[in-house]
């Protein structure tokens, strides 16, 4: 169990970084400023601030974000009159840190009751200093200077010019679709990698690539680079007919005919029974025939990848022709069972996991639903249609109904996963 845990919070964390690396990325790129990346959800386990980014670890494995300057994303509303705050002033008397936590103490800053501020446009702040109330103190804010929140998690204001609105739209649909394009990239990589774990890429011939040892093809005398042509009379032209033919016959003495050197050879042989669910199918002890070559080995990473992206478009278009159930999804709870049985299998089957989730993650996240980068980008288009935004109140209601939508599916779907898994 610790294994499988170990292996779930390393495959999902992989993901998660994966994809928030690519918004932050183009953020900053596009000038956008990111003013945390966080790595988990929930209540803040460490934290540290480099450049203009504070990054944190958050104690709950199961997601992670890029939070960007912006609108949505405005501490003034934050501050309420009458809140007690310090602030840092550097050598300009300009307001360089702005401390609103009780769990952090500037022992060099000035106690102030907060009245008013404006730390996006004019960088000023005011309020009473050292409970004198006779007087109202205003200050200027530096364009970078620093916040602490509620939590202690110490982040950098948002002046509206390093807004993610104050980017081209060019530039903020990059960031939008940079999340996705990063996990279809991962997948890629982890399919080449997988390819060169496994010395090769398993073609669809009808030609054995190594015979197991003490297994039944062994003694009955079969030899890699063999060519089965046909199995109990039938004819076998590729792989895929070959092992369909012996799993049809467990425990069935059987006719395999062999070509061997340019000669031909009938070789009888009796497949072994296993236990698949409740069918029995039959198997011998022989593998696929590998492409060794570098170059198939890299192109395998790009075709894998477009066979995974093409089987779940054929599964999403299924649900709205056929209908939609809840066991097509799948949570956390329903990963975290795949992880298990991947792990078991050893890392090569870890590596295939991952990299079929990552594509499902990037597939997920651009569909057209609001809260999504998918959804952001449909807002993109219309702007770009449009030829202006969406009003700042109308994205944030959509983007909110979206939200409510996907977190009511979450948890139908992780109560479905723990019915289906558990019980």
């Amino acid at each position: 169990m610790i294994k499988t845990i170990i292996t779930f919070i390393i495959v999902f964390g992989i993901l998660v970084v994966i994809h928030e690396f690519g918004h932050y990325y183009f953020a900053k790129r596009a000038g956008i400023l990111v003013r945390e990346f966080s790595i988990g959800m929930g209540p803040k386990l460490l934290s540290f601030h480099r450049g203009s980014t504070t990054y944190t670890l958050r104690i709950l494995p199961l997601g992670g974000y890029v939070r960007m300057a912006g609108i949505a994303d405005d501490e003034d509303e934050d501050l309420k009159p009458g809140m007690p705050m310090s602030l840092i002033l550097d050598e300009h008397n300009k307001v360089i840190k702005i401390n609103t936590s009780k769990k952090t103490t500037l022992y060099n800053g000035i106690p102030i009751e907060y009245l008013d501020s404006d730390l996006q446009k004019n960088l000023w702040i005011s309020g009473y200093e050292n409970g004198n109330e006779d007087e109202i103190k205003k200050y200027d804010v530096d364009h970078d200077a620093l916040i602490i929140e509620k939590d202690g998690t110490e982040i950098q204001i948002a002046p509206e010019d390093v807004q993610f609105q104050s980017a081209t739209l060019w530039n903020r649909i990059l960031t939008n679709f940079a999340g996705p394009m990063n996990n279809f990239l991962l997948a890629i990589v982890a399919f080449i990698l997988l390819a060169f774990m496994q010395g090769g890429v398993a073609t669809d011939l009808n030609q054995i690539g190594t015979v197991q040892e003490n297994s039944v093809a062994q003694k009955a005398g079969l030899k890699a680079d063999d060519k089965i042509v046909s199995v109990a009379g039938k004819k076998t032209s590729n792989w895929t007919e070959l092992t369909t033919a012996i799993s049809a016959q467990p425990n069935k003495k059987i006719a395999l005919e062999v070509v061997r050197n340019d000669t031909t050879q009938k070789i009888m042989i009796t497949p072994e029974a296993s236990k698949n669910d409740s069918t029995k199918t039959g198997k011998i002890g022989i593998t696929v025939k590998l492409n060794r070559s570098f170059v198939n080995k890299i192109t395998y990473g790009f075709t894998q990848s477009w066979a995974v992206v093409s089987s779940i478009i054929a599964v999403l278009i299924g649900m709205f022709t056929k209908g939609v159930s809840l066991n097509d999804f799948g949570g956390p709870v329903a990963i975290y069972a795949v992880t298990s049985n991947a792990a078991s299998y050893g890392l090569t089957s870890v590596i295939s996991l991952l990299a079929f989730l990552s594509i499902n993650l990037g597939i997920v996240n651009l569909l057209p639903i609001p809260a999504l980068d998918g959804g952001k980008l449909v807002l993109n288009i219309i702007e770009g249609i449009r030829g202006k935004p969406i009003s700042p109140e109308k994205e944030g209601m959509i983007t909110l109904i979206g939200f409510a939508f996907l977190m009511i599916l979450m948890i139908l779907v992780t109560w479905n996963d723990i019915q289906r898994y558990f019980f």
